[in-house]
């Protein structure tokens, strides 16, 4: 963990910025006084990743099956919402 002044954060906020987006956590010092913890944000997998690896282990017919059990309330009707 990255400590710092508050007064070298004001002085060096893009540096700092962008060791957070390398993962790293930096800690805020105040005379002494830890004042803050900058943490990077827990980033969120996209449908994109959650599927990567897939392709091949499902067949369409159990992917037809998931896709059915998963939604079971939804149906394929197009509405007009302004009707």
């Amino acid at each position: 963990m990255q400590v710092i002044s508050a007064s070298d954060l004001a002085r060096k906020t893009s540096a700092v910025l962008e060791s957070i987006l390398t993962g790293e956590t930096v800690s805020v010092m105040r005379n002494r006084t830890e004042i803050a913890h900058i943490v990077p944000v827990r980033r969120t997998m996209s449908a994109a990743q959650a599927v990567a690896g897939l392709e091949g282990r499902l067949t369409q017919r159990d992917g037809a099956a998931w896709l059915r059990e998963s939604r079971p309330d939804l149906d394929e009707e197009v509405r007009d919402p302004w009707a």
